[in-house]
């Protein structure tokens, strides 16, 4: 990789040579050729006449500064989402996603909303082999994990000292209400969870953050990305979605007589983009070597639904407003709105 030493050459006609031996190397990126470019570190300049220029410019003065974020499960609801806002503050995700439950096009429309190449690696996040090629390839700065099914081995992030994790979470590990709304303080072990989840111990050099959702429906704006699960939608709000557009035929309600405003049961709906601009929020409690933190994303407010295992689940997102600044903002009708189905 070019060192930074003032007048280094790279020319395609001689990739080999070494015009200045200890500075100049081949300089490769985006999967383009490059033609012959003279760098003047100095004034962090790329004088070419070829299209890549600006480009590898903004490469060659933003390599040392770009904060890799592993992103497993990136090609799903949640993590797609996530990808766009992690790239609009400025980080640069990688996606580690096996697609058991996603598909490959859901990243190419987000490169087209984003008009950003996505580092995409279509992998199991448990292969450990191809795992740490990634981690040795990359510096990475953070995990953020939207894998449903498994989570990043944690030797691995051991192995190359990425002690930052963000885990992104669910709420039903507070199981059935002891109160209302829900806080991060509401008992999430033993008999009373409905939904087991993962378990992270978090050790004193590591920045743990776990987020816990309620209910994430929605899409992007542009309507290129949204939920789109492969086989019969196990929430609501896809499965309304998919009778609107006749792919099934009808929505059941079941239950009307739970101790609720009109006999079906609530729970607290939130905006997908909302969902991820919250990670982003909470990353930047990293740079405070904040060690473990717990935050509920939710909106705090009640919504009718299609009945569940619980009569009503809301969130306190309080917590999250007064650390991370975050607030959610969209109410259901802009959640309906430009669903992808």
């Amino acid at each position: 990789m070019w060192n930074g030493t003032k007048g280094a050459i790279v020319d395609r006609e001689y990739p080999n040579q070494e015009i200045n031996p200890s500075s100049a190397a081949i300089l490769t990126g985006h999967d383009r050729e490059i033609t012959c470019l003279w760098i003047l570190a100095e004034l962090g300049i790329v004088l070419s006449s070829s299209e890549q220029s600006l480009v590898l410019q903004h490469t060659l003065n933003g390599d040392q500064k770009k904060q890799y974020v592993l992103l497993p499960g990136g090609a799903g609801f949640i993590g797609s989402h996530c990808v766009i806002e992690l790239i609009t503050v400025g980080y640069t995700p990688i996606v580690v996603d096996n697609e058991c439950n996603s598909s490959a096009e859901c990243l190419k429309r987000v490169e087209q909303i984003t008009g950003c190449q996505i580092i995409d690696y279509k992998i199991d996040s448990l292969d450990l082999e191809n795992l740490r090629n990634i981690f040795k390839k990359y510096s990475i700065y953070a995990t953020l994990n939207c894998a449903t099914l498994k989570a990043v081995d944690e030797s691995c992030m051991e192995e190359f000292n990425v002690k930052n994790f963000l885990f992104s979470s669910s709420a039903t590990v507070y199981g059935t209400p002891k109160y209302l709304p829900l806080d991060e303080k509401h008992p999430c072990i033993g008999d009373a969870i409905t939904n087991p989840y993962d378990t992270i111990i978090a050790q004193s050099e590591w920045n743990i953050i776990l987020l816990r959702y309620f209910n994430p429906v929605g899409a992007h704006k542009t309507g290129l990305i949204g939920e789109n699960p492969i086989g019969k939608p196990n929430n609501l709000m896809s499965y309304i979605a998919q009778v609107a557009v006749g792919r099934l035929p009808y929505v059941s309600i079941f239950g009307t007589d739970y101790d609720t405003p009109d006999g079906t049961s609530v729970r607290d709906y939130i905006h997908v983009v909302h969902v991820a601009i919250g990670h982003i929020a909470a990353m930047k409690q990293f740079e405070m070597n904040c060690g473990l933190k717990i935050y509920n994303l939710g909106t705090g407010k009640e919504c009718s639904r299609r009945a569940g295992n619980l009569a009503t689940v809301y969130a306190d997102p309080t917590l999250a407003a007064q650390e991370l600044g975050w607030t959610a903002q969209r109410n259901l009708d802009e959640m309906c709105e430009r669903r992808k189905s």
